[in-house]
């Protein structure tokens, strides 16, 4: 059963920057999709970028293109989420996901979650 972990819980002002972290454990590293998922005060799961096992032509709502970079390292199990010119409209809690397939980017292909870091962005 695979496990993802997040970390830096994280307050940062409007321009600001942000590098969010996900270890996982209990699989296949190499093997699984992994994306990252925000979820809004008041809204629904949404997809924000994922990247297959190799990394490369990595996927980004279009809300976040051009700001976020999804990056993964393949001997360390980990990916991560480098926001950069974070707006106050990105302030959710951010989730690590984890999928079999190749990429679906959707929060019903997701195979594994982590718990969730709070991101908030002040004004």
């Amino acid at each position: 059963h695979v496990q993802l972990v997040e970390s830096v819980v994280g307050l940062v002002q409007a321009g600001g920057s942000l590098r969010l972290s996900c270890a996982a454990s209990g699989g296949l590293f190499i093997a699984l999709t992994m994306a990252w998922f925000r979820q809004a005060p008041g809204k629904g799961r949404e997809f924000v970028a994922g990247a297959t096992w190799s990394g490369r032509s990595p996927d980004y709502a279009d809300s976040v293109k051009g700001r976020f970079t999804i990056s993964r390292d393949n001997g360390k199990n980990t990916v991560y989420l480098q926001m950069n010119s974070l707006k106050p409209e990105d302030t959710a809690v951010y989730y690590c996901a984890a999928e079999r397939g190749l990429g679906a980017w959707t929060a019903a292909r997701v195979d594994y979650w982590g718990k969730g870091t709070l991101v908030t962005v002040s004004s």
